[in-house]
């Protein structure tokens, strides 16, 4: 039997535009003789599915459903690609289990933490997993420059803890830009992360639990015109993707067993993207990304391509996972 497969895009964050581009690419790539799929956006205040010409018709969530001239559709399953809140942070996931409809991805709890920068570094650092040097601020508490200036030094990073596509992250190369970067990472979020400095190379690397095996589809080099890896960077052109990338046999192995272990420790489904800086011999995580990128350009399509996997390949394992 046909299952009926909403595909949730957009989304409450900034990287909605992103989601949407995401979402069209998965819609369009899902296997018609297995699943009948819906776009539909998730909005604050409403849920709508968008049809073949353009109209729009709510969604019910008491019984997450449409009602459509032929009469009521009832979805059976949810392919989650909101980048950001609520698809990142465990929201969309939490609404999902209350209701029994099985979703793509990872849990509500393990997409909470993951969105989580500090959260997640702290626990990974039980298993061992180096990272960056930091300090945390919450919004309303005092701070001295002097001391995160001493503790980190210069240049250093300063990032909204919860947000995506390196909305609210800043490279803080001055002293006096230290304040005012901080008050706006605040506008993003109300908990910050400021980080000190790694002069590395830095890399993606794509896992997934393709097939009932825990794979590395690729490790991707990232290099910038700009100071850093930032959403101008990432979406406009003003960056370099090389897959695979350029580091020696054994910084790959090392990147690739990290993203696996991590994949692992935290209890992941579905595709992920975790992003590291190397530096010599040691790689310091950055992030993971429980539901990252899948328009044309983004980086782990690229990683499946390269192993033979397509967008449909990928879009059938996960749906397929979702309801085992």
């Amino acid at each position: 039997m046909i299952k009926n497969v909403a595909v949730l895009m957009g989304g409450f964050s900034s990287e909605k535009d992103i989601s949407i581009k995401s979402g069209e690419v998965i819609f369009n790539n899902i296997d018609r003789s297995k699943y009948n799929p819906f776009k539909v956006i998730v909005e604050k205040n409403r849920w709508y599915y968008k049809d073949k010409n353009q109209d729009s018709h709510n969604v019910c969530l008491d019984d997450f459903s449409i009602t459509l001239d032929e009469g009521k559709i009832n979805f059976d399953l949810a392919f989650i690609i909101i980048h950001g809140s609520p698809g990142e942070d465990g929201l969309i996931q939490s609404y999902l289990e209350l209701k029994e409809i099985p979703y793509t991805g990872s849990n509500s709890y393990v997409s909470s933490l993951t969105f989580n920068k500090r959260d997640c570094i702290s626990i990974l650092s039980k298993y061992n997993i180096p990272s960056a040097k930091s300090i945390q601020l919450n919004f309303g508490e005092s701070f001295s420059i002097e001391n995160i200036i001493s503790e980190l030094g210069l240049p250093c990073f300063v990032k909204a803890n919860r947000s995506g596509s390196s909305f609210g992250v800043f490279k803080v190369n001055k002293k006096e830009d230290l304040n005012d970067f901080i008050d706006k990472a605040f506008d993003f979020d109300n908990e910050i992360l400021i980080e000190s400095y790694l002069n590395g190379t830095e890399v993606s690397v794509g896992v997934m639990n393709y097939k009932d095996e825990i794979k590395v589809f690729g490790v991707t080099e990232l290099i910038t015109e700009n100071d850093f890896f930032d959403y101008d960077a990432k979406y406009n052109g003003k960056s370099k993707e090389i897959t695979p990338a350029n580091i020696s046999v054994k910084q790959q192995k090392l990147v690739s067993e990290l993203s696996v272990k991590i994949y692992k420790k935290l209890g992941m489904r579905g595709f992920t993207r975790s992003e590291f800086i190397i530096v010599e011999n040691e790689a310091y995580f950055l992030e993971i990304n429980s539901i990252p990128g899948m328009t044309n350009k983004s980086i782990f399509p690229k990683q499946a391509k390269i192993q033979g996997i397509s967008i449909k390949d990928l879009c059938n394992e996960m749906l397929s996972q979702a309801l085992n």
